[in-house]
C-alpha cells in the first residue's frame, strides 16, 4: 500500500468512527488496551469501572502505551489528541449513554459478568452491541437471565488488541445477525480483522489453538524430550516466525509440492500416531482433507503455488534483513 493509500485508509477509518462512542466496562489491562485501540481509531471512548480508584492507574497505563507507540513512530496524531478522546466515568449509565458498543472487560467470573450484562441490558439503548472480552465463557452463559441475549456477543481479542489486529466474534443462537454484523463492522473500523466463530465452544478458536501447542509443550518437558528454553526457541525462531507470515493450513499447503492434499497424504498418518500417543484420536478423514483442500484451493490455485512460496520466502527474508540491519 502506498503512503497516499495508507493515509486515505486512515482518514476513512477515522471518519467512520467520528462522533461515535465506545464504552469500556472495566479499567484493567485489557480495558486499557481496548481504549487505546478505539481512541487511535477516532472513537470517543468512555471508561467505566466499579472501583473508580483504578482510573489513575488506567490513565498512567494509557499514557505509557502512547509513549511506547510514539517511540516506534506508530502515532499518526499527537498523543494528547488521542488521549483527549478518552474519559472516565463512575456512573455506568453515564458511560453507556448513546454508545454503539459496550466492550465488557471485567474479571473472568461468570456471576460478575452476568450481573453487569443485566445492568447493561436496562441502561444501554436497543441498538447498542453488548460484547464481552472473555477468554473462554460462552456468550449464551453470559446472557442467561439478562433479557439481552439478542444483543450479546463475545468479542475476544488477541492481547493487546492495538498490536494484534484480530478479534473473534462469537454470537449465540439468540444473537441477532444484525448485531453480529454491526459488531464486526465496528471492529473492522477500529483496524481489527473480525473472525466469525460459527459455533460456541469453550476457549473459542484462539485459545484452543494456543492451548493445543501449550499442552504438547508441557508434555514434552514432562517426558524429558526438550527443555522449556529449547521449546520456546523452536517456536520463536521456527514455528512462530513462519506463523507471523502465514497460518498453519497455508504452512502445510506451501511446505509440500502438490499442496495440502499431498501434505495430508504424506504426513497425516504420522500426525494421527502422535495424537493417539496423547490419547487424542482425531484422524484426518478423507472427507475432512477434501474439505480443507477445497477451501485452500479457493484461496490459492495450484498454478500460483510457486509464486506464493516465493512470496513467503520474501517476507521471511525481509524480517531477517530488518533484524540484521
Amino acid at each position: 500500500m502506498s503512503s497516499i493509500e495508507a493515509h486515505s485508509a486512515d482518514e476513512e477509518q477515522n471518519s467512520a468512527a467520528d462522533g461515535q462512542t465506545i464504552t469500556i466496562a472495566g479499567a484493567g489491562s485489557i480495558g486499557v488496551a481496548f481504549s487505546v485501540l478505539f481512541a487511535l481509531a477516532g472513537y470517543q471512548v468512555r471508561v467505566w469501572d466499579a472501583f473508580s480508584q483504578t482510573f489513575r492507574r488506567a490513565q498512567d497505563d494509557f499514557d505509557a502505551r502512547m509513549s511506547l507507540m510514539s517511540d516506534f513512530g506508530l502515532l499518526k496524531e499527537a498523543a494528547h489528541v488521542v488521549r483527549d478522546r478518552v474519559s472516565y466515568h463512575e456512573r455506568l449509565d453515564d458511560a453507556v449513554a448513546d454508545a454503539v458498543l459496550v466492550q465488557e472487560c471485567i474479571p473472568e467470573q461468570l456471576k460478575l459478568k452476568q450481573a453487569l450484562f443485566m445492568q447493561l441490558a436496562s441502561l444501554a439503548t436497543g441498538g447498542t452491541v453488548l460484547a464481552s472480552s472473555t477468554s473462554a465463557l460462552t456468550p449464551t452463559a453470559l446472557g442467561e437471565g439478562t433479557g439481552a441475549q439478542d444483543r450479546i456477543i463475545v468479542g475476544h481479542p488477541g492481547n493487546p488488541p492495538y498490536l494484534l489486529p484480530v478479534i473473534e466474534v462469537v454470537p449465540t443462537e439468540f444473537t441477532s445477525p444484525i448485531v453480529t454484523q454491526h459488531a464486526s463492522e465496528i471492529y473492522a473500523q477500529a483496524g481489527l480483522k473480525p473472525v466469525l466463530v460459527r459455533r460456541e465452544v469453550e476457549g473459542f478458536v484462539f485459545n484452543r489453538l494456543q492451548g493445543a501447542l501449550l499442552r504438547e509443550a508441557y508434555c514434552l518437558v514432562r517426558d524429558g524430550v526438550a527443555s522449556v528454553e529449547d521449546i520456546d526457541d523452536l517456536v520463536r525462531l521456527g514455528l512462530g516466525r513462519r506463523w507471523s507470515v502465514i497460518g498453519p493450513f497455508e504452512t502445510a499447503d506451501l511446505n509440500t509440492r502438490g499442496g495440502i492434499a499431498s501434505h495430508a497424504e504424506k504426513m497425516g498418518p504420522a500426525y494421527e500416531r502422535m495424537g493417539a500417543e496423547r490419547g487424542q484420536h482425531d484422524p484426518w478423514s478423507k472427507e475432512l482433507v477434501e474439505d480443507v483442500t477445497r477451501q485452500r484451493r479457493a484461496l490459492l490455485s495450484l498454478d500460483d503455488w510457486a509464486a506464493r512460496v516465493r512470496w513467503r520466502d520474501e517476507q521471511l527474508l525481509r524480517a531477517l534483513a530488518s533484524e540484521n540491519s
